[in-house]
């Protein structure tokens, strides 16, 4: 537990001034950093289910895409780069598949050509993809306040489900996939969730403000509407992005179960590995995107 708390003081505000205050291009190389460590644990996994990966041509098909996002962002306006990304993003998924099957075609044993592909063009699509959303999203008005409340509502959903389903949970929730997870933990992860999301825009000027005067966040990167946003859209918004975060959890807990594994990996002590920690975030990150997104080209 005192490992656990020790590496979360000292990682959130890290992770804070770098989706507030870094440049975008900074922030897209260190999402991809982010992206390739959580992809080597992946690929780690799945060689639990049999699968022989493709390790060095996924991290450079990785890497490659975040180095084509890194540039494009330099000079980049928010509201062209949306209906760029979504193409860029589209045609990464999609030739991905066929880059990975046709460096398969070189294995000896043609057995594993298939399964290796099929893990690197999903480790790329349940990873890569969500991260540089991450990226993209800081690009848009008020960007770096969204994130904020993306980070916060996914934190404080995962704090209170863990807390509160331990001394509290009685009834599991997929006792298969994850023994400790209750249904008591995910309703106050839910509460919790929107709590910190009303609070956060109902405050969303002052709080931007006081970015601002501390340097943390520019202008553009804060809310300074003249009128809040409507509760209602806000609530919906973070109740979605909260039940993404904890199928997010799931998922990558039926990843492990399968895998035979507790945690993904053990860089970050007393949180195991990165795929721990980013798990909620893949899936609820993507849902905010399309929020945005939608927002953007109203």
């Amino acid at each position: 537990m005192l490992k656990r708390i020790a590496t979360a003081v000292i990682l959130i505000p890290i992770v804070l001034v770098l989706i507030l205050r870094a440049p975008v291009p900074v922030l897209a190389v260190v999402a991809a950093v982010v992206a390739l460590l959580t992809i080597h644990e992946f690929l780690r996994l799945t060689e639990s289910y049999g699968v022989k990966p493709l390790r060095w041509p996924t991290y450079l098909f990785t890497g490659l895409f975040f180095a084509l996002l890194a540039i494009c962002a330099g000079g980049e306006t928010p509201l062209l780069s949306t209906g760029r990304f979504l193409v860029g993003m589209g045609f990464a998924a999609s030739i991905a598949p066929f880059v990975f099957l046709t460096i398969a075609m070189r294995r000896e044993e043609l057995s594993s050509g298939y399964p290796a592909a099929a893990a690197a063009s999903f480790g790329f699509a349940y990873i890569a993809l969500p991260m540089a959303m991450l990226v993209q999203l800081r690009q848009q008005w008020a960007g770096a306040f969204y994130l904020l409340y993306l980070l916060l509502v996914v934190w404080a959903g995962d704090i209170f489900a863990y807390f509160v389903g331990k001394s509290m949970g009685r009834h599991l929730m997929a006792p298969r996939i994850s023994p400790k997870k209750t249904w008591e933990g995910a309703v106050a992860s839910l509460i919790a969730s929107g709590g910190v999301g009303w609070a956060l825009f109902a405050n969303a000027e002052q709080i931007s403000s006081v970015l601002l005067r501390a340097g943390l966040i520019t202008r553009p990167g804060g809310m300074f509407a003249l009128e809040p946003p409507a509760v209602g859209p806000i609530l919906a918004l973070t109740v979605a992005l909260n039940i993404a975060a904890q199928l997010g959890d799931l998922v990558e807990s039926l990843i492990k179960r399968g895998a035979g594994v507790k945690d993904s990996g053990a860089i970050l002590p007393g949180h195991g590995g990165m795929l721990d920690r980013i798990d909620a975030l893949l899936f609820a990150a993507p849902v905010l995107w399309v929020y945005m997104a939608w927002r953007v080209m109203q």
